[in-house]
């Protein structure tokens, strides 16, 4: 599917904005449109009743509520933010969005926030799963001169509701297990979060989630119904509170070893020198009473594994 989006979106751009701008919808076939806040600080979103049924006139459908500005002026949508659309080209889940070169001219913070909307509206697409954003044909650099590449829903970390403050790209180390379950191996993972979520959360957050599958040898050390009741870091201290959920054991992963994995990430960041870990806002008497220091000794690497095989 190649083709310039001005063509349907002055076709569909008033269905689309109507029911945008209307009471939010409820019921079946309701997709969320991120936009950009008018002072371009944060992305909020609008629910939106979707009207087709057809793969090719949804994506259309989705595209007119990112490229028509509501009469108001109540925020300002992607796709009419000083730049324009060349093409666009679905294959195989991988949505590719060619723009002329004014979207370089857009702030960095701001370039951002644009990304999050897009991908974050357009992946809600049953036949995309990522999007990517070439500027004339040629690749996007982000602010830190790292190629952009293809991104995903999960790009993007929404943890604040219905408003997310501007992202930043961030690059943490975590802390999983190896196959037996009785070692950490460290690993980097690089995305964007939001600034109003604090790092340390974030953090284990990301360890919850478990390894990304980009990188082989890495197992989960946290049960993934582990519910976080707090994350708070004072006087280099990072109290995380968890609920009951994570004494469950994962994988054969030890209780400590789970302790570790997130101490070991927590303690990588330059605001944490220990991590004192509670359950339900208590500390449990097999805990110890003092607050958790990094260990390596209980941390391998890949290549240590990949000999012992």
């Amino acid at each position: 599917m190649k083709k310039l989006l001005w063509i349907f979106c002055c076709v569909l751009g008033c269905l689309g904005l109507v029911a945008c701008g209307q009471s939010e919808p409820t019921g079946e076939n309701v997709y969320q449109i991120y936009v950009v806040s008018n002072s371009e600080t944060k992305v909020e979103t609008h629910s939106y009743a979707m009207q087709a049924t057809e793969s090719a006139a949804m994506l259309d459908e989705l595209t007119a509520c990112l490229s028509t500005q509501p009469d108001k002026l109540e925020y300002k949508v992607p796709f009419a933010m000083g730049f324009e659309i060349l093409s666009m080209d679905l294959k195989e889940s991988k949505l590719i969005i060619n723009v002329d070169g004014a979207y370089m001219n857009m702030p960095a913070t701001t370039e951002v926030l644009v990304r999050a909307a897009i991908v974050r509206t357009l992946t809600q697409h049953p036949d995309v799963k990522y999007v990517g954003i070439t500027v004339e044909g040629q690749e996007l650099f982000d602010q830190t001169g790292e190629v952009v590449g293809l991104m995903s829903a999960e790009t993007f970390i929404n943890n604040d509701g219905n408003e997310i403050n501007t992202y930043e790209p961030t690059r943490v180390k975590l802390y999983f297990a190896n196959a037996t379950g009785d070692k950490l191996i460290g690993a980097h993972r690089e995305k964007y979060y939001s600034t109003n979520v604090p790092l340390e959360r974030f953090v284990v957050e990301e360890l919850i989630a478990g390894p990304s599958g980009k990188v082989e040898g890495l197992y989960p050390t946290i049960n993934r119904e582990v519910k976080i009741i707090s994350v708070m870091t004072k006087d280099g201290i990072c109290y995380v509170n968890l609920d009951a959920s994570f004494l469950s054991v994962v994988n054969n992963v030890s209780t400590e070893l789970s302790i570790y994995s997130i101490v070991n990430s927590l303690v990588e960041l330059s605001t944490v020198n220990k991590v004192q870990i509670l359950i339900n806002g208590e500390v449990p008497e097999s805990f110890g009473s003092a607050a958790f220091e990094r260990n390596l000794d209980c941390v391998t690497t890949l290549e240590s594994e990949n000999m012992n095989q």
